[in-house]
């Protein structure tokens, strides 16, 4: 019982997490379609945040074609898969438990 509701409050946790980091994500490939000011504190906030991801992602994976970077929609997909395949397993271990 203990062990079924720890692994169910992980797997909604980590659900928030990737959920948040998704729209983070959103925010920063719409705010870059309009050059933003890079003073900006949300600017650099959301930079701070995506940055460190996207350039693990160009290291392996050439994401720019035509001048159009593709990394944000690899990284939604890759969120996006994480949230359906490992939460829901996480979600399928709790409640077997």
């Amino acid at each position: 019982m203990i062990l079924s509701t720890l692994f169910s409050a992980i797997a909604n946790i980590l659900h928030l997490i990737i959920t948040v980091y998704t729209w983070i994500i959103i925010a920063a490939a719409l705010i870059s379609w309009v050059r933003p000011d890079p003073s900006s504190p949300v600017v650099q906030l959301l930079y701070r945040l995506t940055e460190p991801v996207y350039s693990f992602i160009r290291r392996y994976i050439k994401t720019n074609f035509s001048g159009i970077d593709f990394t944000p929609l690899i990284v939604l997909l890759a969120l996006q898969f994480l949230d359906q395949f490992l939460i829901r397993l996480l979600f399928g271990f709790a409640a077997s438990l």
